[in-house]
């Protein structure tokens, strides 16, 4: 998906007469620097679960990792569709995010060394990961690595001026 343009759009209904839509590069750095997301899942009786997480983003792609006994990782077994959300928590400054689509599970040992590499540059010697069988390996556990391409994303400019840009990928599904 890297050099993927999606659709761009300022919805006026929700953005000051001033505002203008970021661009796509402008939210793809965020992206890449934002430290912290929340993920929403699906549980099996349609209650959401959410849950802070790190994540990389790589090839147009966030990228997550966890437990395979994890509740989120339960959930996606059932149901892929997930939200990523990044910004700062204040309401009148920063520029908040919320990426739309499926967890897919990464499996290929090439492409987990790769993100592994990605998260030890990010975060630091604490996340260095070992690759084998299809997933991270840390201390005496594993994790599943997730690739959520977006097939829609939200960007929030909070202050002046308000606004709020969509970004939508695979148009045909829209």
């Amino acid at each position: 998906m890297t050099g993927t343009r999606p659709q761009t759009l300022l919805d006026p209904r929700y953005s000051d007469e001033t505002a203008t839509a970021a661009s796509w590069p402008q939210a793809e750095a965020l992206l890449s620097e934002a430290e912290l997301f929340w993920i929403s899942t699906v549980r099996p009786d349609g209650r959401p679960h959410v849950t802070p997480l790190l994540a990389v983003w790589s090839a147009g792609a966030l990228h997550f990792c966890t437990g395979p006994d994890e509740r989120k990782a339960r959930n996606l077994a059932r149901n892929p569709h997930v939200a990523l959300t990044t910004g700062i928590n204040i309401w009148n400054k920063g520029y908040d995010l919320v990426v739309e689509g499926e967890a897919v599970r990464v499996t290929d040992d090439d492409r987990l060394r790769e993100l592994a590499a990605a998260w030890e540059a990010k975060y630091g010697d604490v996340w260095r990961f070992e690759v084998r069988d299809g997933c991270f390996h840390h201390g005496a556990g594993h994790a599943y690595v997730f690739s959520v391409a977006p097939d829609t994303v939200f960007g929030f400019g909070k202050g002046e001026p308000f606004s709020q840009t969509r970004w939508r990928f695979n148009l045909e599904d829209h």
